[in-house]
């Protein structure tokens, strides 16, 4: 009998508005067997997360750490190798300020399938809800 393959989602939840949380991550979340997750994101966005999920708090908060990076990245290295469809999900998007480039980079050289679901910079969104243009 063939083994699970694990997948990494690393999910951006935006900046703190429930309704910033793609279609897309949500749909991830709903299927998640493991989610590792940050103190800035709005409570909110666990309800959208498969109840039967193992949920593990990474929180970073005021320079204090729950965990370090390290400990992250081996949870995410031994959650999918068990199998288990996990999604790392952050505030904002991954790849702005997000340490999503390292994790993708730690994934990809232990041969772990993942994919990168972008989430709503708070770089974008606040210029928007106060009506400032990023361009013209």
């Amino acid at each position: 009998m063939e083994s699970k393959k694990g997948k990494v989602y690393l999910i951006g939840a935006g900046p703190g508005d429930i309704g910033l949380l793609t279609v897309k991550g949500m749909k991830c979340l709903k299927k998640a067997e493991a989610v590792i997750y940050d103190f800035h994101l709005n409570a909110q966005v666990l309800n959208y997360i498969n109840h039967n999920a193992e949920f593990i708090y990474a929180g970073k908060r005021g320079g204090h750490h729950t965990m370090t990076q390290d400990e992250i990245n081996q949870i995410l290295i031994e959650k999918a190798k068990e199998g288990k469809i996990v999604c790392r999900l952050k505030g904002g998007d991954p790849f702005v300020f997000g340490r999503g480039g390292e994790e993708a980079e730690l994934l990809a050289k232990n041969g772990i399938e993942f994919e990168i679901v972008s989430g709503v910079s708070s770089a974008i969104a606040a210029p928007a809800y106060a009506g400032i243009p990023l361009t013209h």
